[in-house]
């Protein structure tokens, strides 16, 4: 049984007074919202945000967490007040393809076991509010229509924190037994992960209650047969989606290998969503810590891009390094067995983070098979290119191997106090030219290509007033192009985008690119195949 400490010890080295924290059990708490005015006498500036990001990973991941992890458990073993931030992990994955989303080794976020399936709850108050809705809109359709919604412009599906392609399609039969077809009966509709609903994405980027409240009464449902928008507030579906996300909106505390604070809250994809912790808990966390480490999902080309793009001009964070970490076979996987053919990866992505404006530390996360040759290899190939470099080891030895990263991250920011950050792309451009501007910029494509379906949908937003949102590209995290097959940096190729959706109350377009879903399959060797609990009621399997 992992020895972990108790949450008092945890908060005691935040210097959290009993009355911001709720525990909830021995070693995790909810932490109090009033937390975002700072600590009662304690007037300092805000923490260093360090946005962790990656380069284009393989099918297994190349460690970006536990590096998160590791530096974080780094950051403290020098000395610093260190808090990482990071997402809720999805029951998806962890009885799909990737496991579990907490680290490994000496580096993860602790109980992982709870972490990785119910937590607190808050995935499933994410998915009743999201499913209320629906039935809302349902059975506002079975009572008379009053808002005259046009049934078959409906746009709301509904959510279940499972991969399962058999619900991506269904059909909504609203007629009762023995009555008339009533209007919306035998609807098409279907199923997203609720990592990609927007109520996800509404509660990463609250900054607050009130603007929780705000975003969800924004919520276009779909339109009426006049063709104007009807929103979530339209249904009187706000209070009761308030009130079953009042606790989820706290951010949860916990703690890692080491006992290194750890927060952990919601959890939006970065290949279909924009892919980091809530905007309360970064606030929250900059507030308590010197250095605040928060994740961004895969690699920098998504969830760096959105942060970049959509989370920092929303919440007006502002983070002061980027970490990049990518690995040997990565770089191999890139170069198709190659490791110098996989090299314009590393320096795309790298120019992709430099481009924002942010200095960038490369974190080479060290496999036990990794040669001295291939190590030195990338380390040359970083200096050339004026790059930070650092060699994590966290897996293996926690913060002690995190230590030199640690210590590089620091160095750079202290070299960079003031870093002169910019985005892609103007609020003021045309959603075409946003997406266009990042198809260019971050993916190297030549140019884009859209669907009749994205046209006329881009057409009725324009119209809506919703013209000036940015955009959350949905495409696959295996390549810089929308073609997962596509190795290195590939360029002179076209973004085929297949649909537009809106995101009113999270404020943001999805731009769903290829053939990228919504809602994931289970593989043919699921890793729900592996999970089990032993006679003496541990849960394993799960990493």
């Amino acid at each position: 049984m992992k020895q972990l400490l108790p949450i008092e010890a945890i908060a005691a080295k935040l210097d959290l007074p009993d009355s911001l924290y709720e525990r909830r059990g021995p070693v995790t708490a909810k932490l109090s919202l009033d937390l975002l005015n700072g600590l009662p006498g304690r007037d300092v500036p805000p923490g260093k945000l360090i946005l962790v990001t990656a380069t284009t990973p393989t099918v297994s991941g190349e460690g970006k967490t536990v590096t998160s992890i590791g530096l974080v458990q780094g950051l403290e073993l020098i000395g610093k007040r260190a808090i990482i931030t990071s997402r809720e992990p999805s029951l998806g994955p962890v009885f799909g393809m990737k496991g579990g989303a907490t680290g490994g080794g000496k580096s993860q976020i602790e109980p992982a076991e709870k972490i990785n399936l119910h937590f607190h709850g808050d995935f499933h108050a994410i998915t009743s509010a999201h499913n209320l809705l629906a039935a809302l809109i349902d059975s506002h359709l079975f009572h008379g229509n009053d808002l005259n919604i046009d049934p078959d412009a409906v746009t709301w599906p509904r959510a279940m924190d499972m991969n399962d392609r058999a619900l991506r399609d269904i059909v909504v039969n609203a007629t009762a037994p023995g009555k008339k077809v009533r209007d919306g009966s035998n609807r098409s509709s279907g199923f997203v992960i609720t990592a990609a609903s927007e109520i996800m994405a509404i509660l990463a980027l609250a900054h607050d209650g009130d603007d929780l409240r705000l975003r969800l009464s924004r919520i276009v449902i779909g339109s009426n047969r006049k063709g104007g928008p009807v929103r979530a507030s339209d249904l009187g579906a706000v209070g009761p989606m308030m009130a079953l996300l009042s606790e989820a909106l706290e951010p949860n505390l916990a703690q890692t290998t080491d006992g290194t604070p750890a927060m952990v809250h919601c959890g939006p994809f970065a290949n279909i969503a924009h892919g980091t912790s809530s905007v309360v808990s970064q606030k929250i966390g900059m507030r308590l810590a010197d250095y605040v480490v928060n994740e961004t999902g895969f690699a920098s080309d998504l969830g760096f891009e959105k942060f970049m793009d959509l989370v920092m001009p929303s919440s007006g964070i502002r983070p002061s390094v980027a970490v990049l970490v990518t690995t040997v076979q990565s770089m191999r996987n890139q170069g198709q067995g190659d490791l110098e053919a996989g090299l314009p990866n590393l320096e795309k992505h790298l120019g992709i983070v430099q481009g924002f404006g942010l200095p960038a530390v490369v974190a080479i996360n060290r496999f036990p098979n990794d040669s001295d040759t291939d190590l030195e290899r990338l380390r040359e190939f970083c200096e050339a290119r004026g790059a930070a470099f650092a060699l994590s080891e966290a897996f293996a030895k926690g913060g002690e191997g995190a230590e030199a990263l640690a210590r590089k991250v620091v160095e750079v920011i202290d070299a960079h106090p003031h870093p002169q950050l910019t985005t892609t792309y103007e609020a003021t451009d045309s959603i075409v030219d946003k997406i266009t501007k990042v198809a260019r910029q971050i993916y190297g494509a030549e140019t884009i290509e859209l669907s009749r379906a994205a046209i006329d949908n881009l057409a009725r937003y324009e119209q809506w007033g919703f013209d000036d949102l940015p955009v959350c590209i949905a495409k696959t995290q295996y390549s810089l192009s929308d073609d997962p097959k596509r190795m290195g940096a590939p360029n002179g190729w076209t973004l085929h985008v297949s649909d537009v959706l809106l995101s009113a109350g999270a404020g943001f377009l999805v731009v769903t690119s290829g053939s990228m879903m919504l809602m994931p399959g289970l593989p043919k060797a699921s890793r729900a195949m592996n999970i089990d609990v032993d006679p003496t009621g541990d849960i394993i399997g799960m990493s």
